[in-house]
């Protein structure tokens, strides 16, 4: 629930912000249609051709048929095109022009929020992030102090959802990507913590499945 939720919510923001400025010419677009994905599939698949690029969503990115269609009505208004396939899933299809823009507008995006992250108030422990260029690792610069007695460890929620997404929508494989965050001490470059995407989030699944099993187990207690 959680990253379906965040995932589909950041890539329409990405997309949306990517496509806006252009409209790029039909024949540019091939027109082949894209096989239908594997049902059983809940990754983001990328096959760049010679003209194209073709995106692939699962079904469990999107709540429901309203929201599948909201999405393509959404894309299409900016000149991409988008097919909903027979296991729920959504292809996009746009030009290799297109894909460099979006991605290049993602980076653009995720380097004003780093920016903002040690810059602004809302992480007051926080010094600086450095990020290598694939934003596979990041290293955040805190005061330990501060930094524990807040609740800035979210930031980490926000780099790693925001790394594994530029990847996937770059072309990296999906059963091997990953992302890394290393918590370290400004004052004695100590290591606090290290989280490790997607690894995190499978645990945080985890345990939101295993908070609910535990509540519905206590409703059935007889005080």
């Amino acid at each position: 629930m959680i990253r379906k939720n965040l995932f589909s919510f950041l890539f329409i923001i990405a997309l949306l912000a990517a496509c806006s400025g252009a409209n790029e010419d039909k024949a540019d677009q091939d027109a082949a249609g894209k096989e239908n994905a594997d049902e059983n599939s809940e990754e983001i698949e990328v096959d760049k051709g010679l003209l194209n690029v073709e995106i692939t969503l699962p079904a469990t990115f999107f709540e429901d048929e309203e929201d599948l269609n909201k999405t393509i009505a959404d894309a299409e208004k900016d000149g991409i095109e988008a097919t909903k396939n027979k296991d729920g899933s959504l292809t996009y299809k746009m030009s290799k022009k297109k894909h460099k823009e979006m991605l290049q507008e993602m980076k653009t995006e995720m380097v004003s929020t780093i920016d903002e992250m040690k810059n602004g108030e809302d992480y007051p422990s926080i010094k600086d992030i450095t990020y290598n260029d694939s934003f596979s690792d990041f290293t955040m610069i805190v005061d330990k102090e501060a930094f524990e007695n807040s609740f800035d460890a979210f930031a980490t929620f926000g780099l790693g959802l925001s790394g594994m997404y530029y990847q996937l929508f770059s072309g990296v494989d999906p059963e091997g990507y990953e992302v890394k965050i290393t918590v370290e001490d400004a004052a004695t470059k100590e290591t606090i913590d290290e989280v490790i995407y997607p690894d995190a989030l499978e645990e945080m699944e985890e345990e939101e499945g295993e908070g609910e099993d535990q509540g519905h187990a206590g409703s059935h207690t007889v005080g």
